[in-house]
């Protein structure tokens, strides 16, 4: 049992805590998403963690290597339900829309950030548990919100400063095309039979257009000499690639026309697509998505279009610094408060308090052991922090009532301040240091 307690609990695999040495990384690209979905028009959703299993593999399809291999499952221990930590968002926001009969009065514009769970090997930027930005646009048929969603994506990286991000394109056509090609690509893999390896054969009469989207590079040959799905697209589906292709060209973004990009969820069709880099190892895809029209009424809603991306933020994050694209590491405070205890104390949590409730950033100096440290100690405190200005309260400055001021970033004389105008004095100075 003693034994027991005096063993380290560390975390679990592939879910990682985010520190605060790359907190500033995370909330640089959470302002740039806000900033992005301001932009488009699109408002926030939020959805639980949690799920009933039936709804991914249902909207996710059962026959794909996150609902056969990936997702955290589990019984319900009180009542019997069958639970599932989201492996993805869009089910999930779907889900929402139609239980919330969000579509009442017209079409949405969606987007969310969030934990996702799936059970898979870590490597540099995909983990266990991962955070998610998911862009859906509910209600929109037309392939004008194709391109939308596809600009989107490329404005985010214009903000972060990121390049060599390519986009790859294609369609994916409805349902009687799919079932066409999909017939060709069975007798076509079933003259090969041979050289598919055990995955592909489980899936050839199951779902064989995910053998398309093997990652094993023994069958890169026999994948692309598969029947393409272009080749059994209709007037209506060429029409529509066509136009998204013609959108984007108007709109200077480059892109490559992939065959064989089907993405890895059962309820796409037409337009899909996914951002790609060479610079984080083979799994180099950082965002992906397409249209999803049957998904609503897959998962038991009307009828109704839809389509939207999704993006993994850890791998963003790693490719930020491998190009190194980073923020600058942001001042904690614009003051920062030192003391030598008691009264001092007192005045200097009072006087901080002040500055505070007119929107200030304070640090108040507090030592770790409960006894006031030297000025000198405190000041190298002070100028780490990268605060504006330094605050020094003592006993000869309690006596006078009157503060110290210290200007950190900048050469000029200490100046005593009386405490009744701290609160003044203490603005002018910050702003003009931003001036």
């Amino acid at each position: 049992m003693s034994q027991d307690k005096n063993n380290k609990i560390v975390g679990l695999r592939g879910m990682n805590d985010v520190l605060p040495t790359d907190a500033h990384l995370w909330q640089h690209l959470e302002a740039a998403i806000e900033g992005l979905v301001r932009a488009y028009g699109y408002t926030q959703i939020r959805t639980p963690i949690l799920e009933q299993t039936a709804l991914f593999k249902r909207g996710i399809g059962e026959v794909t290597d996150i609902v056969e291999k990936e997702m955290y499952s589990f019984e319900d221990s009180l009542n019997g339900e069958q639970l599932t930590l989201r492996p993805e968002g869009t089910a999930a926001a779907v889900r929402a829309v139609i239980e919330h009969n969000l579509l009442y009065d017209g079409p949405k514009r969606l987007w969310y950030t969030g934990p996702m769970f799936r059970h898979e090997r870590p490597q540099r930027g995909r983990y266990r548990q991962f955070h998610q930005l998911g862009i859906e646009a509910l209600g929109f048929a037309g392939p004008d919100i194709d391109a939308e969603i596809i600009l989107m994506c490329q404005r985010l990286w214009d903000d972060l400063g990121l390049v060599g991000v390519r986009l790859e394109l294609n369609s994916l056509g409805q349902a009687a095309e799919r079932h066409a090609h999909r017939q060709a690509l069975v007798a076509y893999f079933e003259n090969h039979k041979d050289q598919l390896d055990e995955d592909s054969q489980r899936r050839l009469h199951t779902n064989p257009l995910r053998i398309l989207d093997t990652k094993n590079p023994a069958l890169k040959t026999l994948v692309e000499d598969a029947p393409k799905l272009i080749d059994y697209l209709g007037a209506e589906s060429l029409a529509h690639f066509e136009a998204v292709q013609s959108l984007l060209k108007a709109n200077n973004v480059p892109f490559k026309i992939n065959h064989r990009l089907v993405r890895g969820l059962d309820y796409y069709n037409l337009t899909v697509f996914e951002w790609v880099t060479d610079q984080l190892g083979a799994q180099g895809t950082i965002a992906g998505g397409g249209r999803y029209d049957p998904l609503i009424e897959q998962i038991g809603g009307k009828s109704a279009p839809a389509c939207g991306w999704a993006m993994g933020m850890e791998r963003v994050l790693e490719l930020m610094k491998e190009q190194q694209v980073l923020p600058e590491v942001e001042a904690t405070c614009d003051v920062y408060v030192l003391h030598q205890g008691g009264e001092t104390l007192t005045t200097a949590m009072v006087s901080a308090e002040r500055l505070r409730s007119v929107g200030i950033d304070v640090v108040l100096h507090c030592a770790p052991d409960g006894q006031a440290a030297s000025f000198k100690s405190q000041m190298k405190k002070a100028d780490n922090s990268g605060a504006a200005l330094a605050l020094i309260i003592g006993p000869d400055e309690l006596a006078q009532n009157v503060v110290q001021l210290k200007n950190l970033r900048a050469q000029a004389p200490q100046e005593a301040i009386a405490i009744d105008q701290l609160v003044d004095v203490v603005i002018e100075r910050l702003v003009s240091l931003d001036e």
